[in-house]
């Protein structure tokens, strides 16, 4: 069971990733066998003492020494002061929580969607398809606001040499109006169905690129979308992030498309007028 006493860790190192952005890397002070356990998808929740608690996800999971990385943006109450911090920081850390992304092995084609600072959700499923060996039957579809929106640039500049990686912007360099991440994924629907589809960014776009995938035959249950909504414990007793009766934080951040539809029709009948 997670302890509600964050354990403690160390900021390692960081970099600059895209406006507000930064991955910061991040130590473990005592590694357990139980960390390398952590699955693509799951989330941790990270203390700045004296400041305050936020979840994020892990771009690479903890590895047999304790060390792991997270994409952080600058916004809220507790992000502001960690980007204030040095390397050598002592920082709080609970987690693992909530359900990944599903096991892949045996699907052959996979499409995978992002928008903007989503991508970091993927990461570690992106590489944990690389190092088996599954590069081939991965594609990847991201989509940013602008160049300065787009993040994770060592990870793609490694991934173009490695799969089939399509990068659109809704505003490219020169100013022009650009797409949505809609427009390839359309295109790569219609030229061959994957048999499984991973989506995170903003709401909006994974439920349209989820409707996408269902118009182009392929049924829900191939369809799966991280879903962001208010984490604050992660243990599923403040109530503040349910999808329905659903915490996520317990069932969640991937909910399979078919069940988060399910989840949206309980929140849509607890709205109704009695």
């Amino acid at each position: 069971m997670v302890s509600l006493v964050p354990r403690p860790m160390q900021l390692l190192e960081f970099h600059d990733e895209g406006e507000g952005c930064r991955q910061f890397s991040f130590a473990l002070q005592s590694p357990r066998p139980g960390d390398q356990a952590v699955m693509p998808g799951q989330f941790f929740m990270l203390t700045v003492p004296g400041v305050g608690e936020a979840p994020f996800s892990y771009v690479r999971p903890p590895d047999w020494q304790g060390r792991f990385s997270a994409l952080i943006r600058k916004e809220g109450a507790m992000s502001p002061a960690l980007f204030g911090l040095e390397p050598g920081a002592r920082l709080g850390y609970r987690g693992a929580f909530g359900i990944g992304w599903p096991d892949l092995s045996g699907v052959r084609r996979v499409l995978v969607v992002a928008g903007g600072s989503g991508l970091a959700a993927l990461a570690g499923l992106i590489e944990a398809l690389i190092r088996g060996g599954r590069q081939d039957a991965l594609t990847l579809v991201y989509g940013a606001r602008s160049p300065g929106h787009q993040v994770l640039a060592r990870e793609r500049a490694q991934w173009r040499g490695a799969l089939e990686l399509i990068e659109i912007l809704e505003r490219r360099e020169d100013g022009r109006v650009g797409g949505s991440p809609l427009v390839p994924l359309q295109a790569k629907l219609a030229a061959q169905l994957p048999e499984a589809v991973l989506c995170c960014g903003p709401e909006p776009m994974m439920q349209s690129a989820a409707e996408l995938c269902l118009a182009h035959g392929m049924p829900p249950t191939g369809i799966w979308l991280s879903i962001e909504r208010r984490l604050e414990c992660g243990m599923g007793r403040c109530g503040r992030c349910h999808v329905g009766r659903s915490s996520t934080c317990q069932e969640g951040p991937v909910y399979r498309y078919d069940r988060y539809l399910d989840r949206l029709a309980e929140e849509q009948e607890a709205r109704r007028p009695c």
